[in-house]
This record gives C-alpha cells, structure tokens and sequence, in this order.
C-alpha cells in the first residue's frame, strides 16, 4: 500500500515491518519529532508518513533515501538522538495486531508514494534542535 514494502513478520503475531530499501526513515525523539513536523509545514514542505512509538517516545518519519553516507552527518545526527535507517534496515509499522495505540500508531498516514527529502528532513531537525545545542553549550563550556 502507497508503495511501502511492508510485510507481515512473523504470521501468526501479525507485525507489520518494512524493509528499508526505497523508503528509509529517520527516528528521533516525539518532541523532535513534533517541532520538526510543524517547521516543515510552516516552510511550505509537504510531510510524508509519520508514527510514533507512545512507550518510547519516539517519532519515526519516513524519506526519500538522499541522506549521504557521511560520517559527520549521522554523528550529528547520533548526538541529537536521531537514527537513520538506511537500505536493510527494518522499521516496524503499526498494524492490526498492535493493542490500541500502545506500541505504534500513525500521525501521518501514508496517503500516497510521497516522500519528503530526507536532506529537507535533516536540515528541519538542525533548524529545531539548534536552539537546545547552543544553550547545551553555554551550559556545559559555560
């Protein structure tokens, strides 16, 4: 559906997983998730599919697979508590089988093939997480 490859794994639980491949995803903390969520929709950027995982608090948003194999980038990334899941990694959707919002739910469903940039995602992650670096900073050198 909308073109995610998503599959059951295993049967007989009935999760929904997808292999990341041409859909990678970029998971990171809900209140990330949430300020990067409404920067992208205040600077004219379409969203594509989100969810959240209520029990550990985190938002997973899934892209276009751009991001570049750079080391700086996913250490900065790493040090904002942002996971990149490239090509073979897995991402687990929410599906029937979950009881009630508990473990996954959508924010944003997946309405078609769109994908935003995951380049527009992480330059919308540096954008929010910009204001906390820079107080972090002054505390800890300060």
């Amino acid at each position: 559906m909308c073109d995610l490859p998503a599959t059951v794994d295993p049967p007989h639980l009935g999760r929904i997983i997808m292999k990341a491949d041409h859909v990678w995803a970029l998971i990171m903390p809900a209140h990330l998730g949430q300020a990067v969520k409404i920067h992208m929709q205040q600077h004219g950027s379409n969203i594509g599919p989100i969810l959240s995982h209520p029990r550990s608090n985190r938002w997973t948003l899934l892209v276009r697979p751009d991001i570049p194999d750079d080391v700086r980038l996913f250490a900065e990334m790493f040090r904002l508590n942002v996971s990149v899941v490239r090509t073979g990694g897995t991402v687990a959707l929410p599906s029937p089988g979950d009881q009630g919002a508990q473990f996954r739910r959508w924010i944003e469903p997946p309405r078609c093939t769109f994908r935003p940039s995951g380049l527009v995602v992480v330059d919308a992650i540096r954008a929010c997480s910009a204001p906390y670096r820079s107080v972090r900073r002054r505390v800890t050198h300060g």
